[in-house]
């Protein structure tokens, strides 16, 4: 009796083993599933009241050659909601912070997103925390949340916005003020800023009519 039971669970396991090679859920990697992967649904976005005070906005690499209107019209489209924003910083007396990338200057910098004296401006990788002052001069200004925006989603503003959460900052991220190549990029942007571990809890999606 003991032998036949024996002979029946190892049947048993291996045809359990075989239904399993043939499910859908056994497949070795996105990849395998990739074409039927569907997206989530949008993340809710929040009405957000700042306290100009102890808050900066970080107006990351809109220059030409980043928000260029043949590789990333989007992000040119979206220059005259920058112009508003920007308006309301400074109406507000909020900090603003601007950043830019590889060879960059501030001439190439689009009218809409124009530096004022007094602006700090820092230059760096898609990271802005790194290899610059970033961090010191936010803390040295009391600052503790920080509305970025700019080129690219999935580059400054996905990486500043994520190096900025896990530092302790809170986060505030227009999705109409965050541009990139395609739809797809700001999407997973988005997605990726409120779902990812430690983000969700600093990170806050709003759009630019939803900022007081």
């Amino acid at each position: 009796m003991r032998t036949l039971l024996h002979r029946l669970c190892v049947a048993l396991i291996g045809l359990s083993a075989c239904m399993a090679a043939l499910s859908p859920a056994s497949a070795q990697g996105v990849y395998d599933d990739w074409s039927s992967v569907k997206a989530p649904a949008a993340p809710a976005l929040s009405h957000i009241t700042v306290d100009p005070s102890t808050t900066a906005l970080l107006v990351l690499d809109l220059a030409r050659q980043t928000c260029h209107p043949d590789t990333r019209p989007r992000c040119v489209a979206m220059l005259p909601r920058v112009a508003k924003m920007l308006a309301l910083a400074r109406e507000k007396k909020i900090t603003v912070i601007h950043t830019l990338g590889g060879a960059s200057t501030p001439a190439d910098v689009w009218p809409e997103a124009a530096m004022q004296a007094g602006e700090p401006l820092f230059k760096s990788g898609p990271d802005k925390f790194l290899n610059t002052d970033l961090e010191k001069t936010l803390r040295d200004k009391g600052i503790k949340t920080v509305i970025c925006i700019g080129a690219a989603a999935h580059g400054a503003v996905l990486h500043t916005a994520s190096s900025a959460a896990l530092r302790g900052f809170d986060v505030v991220v227009p999705v109409d003020l965050m541009a990139s190549d395609t739809p797809y990029a700001e999407q997973y942007a988005a997605w990726h800023l409120v779902n990812a571990p430690r983000l969700g809890e600093r990170v806050k999606l709003t759009q630019l009519s939803w900022i007081n």
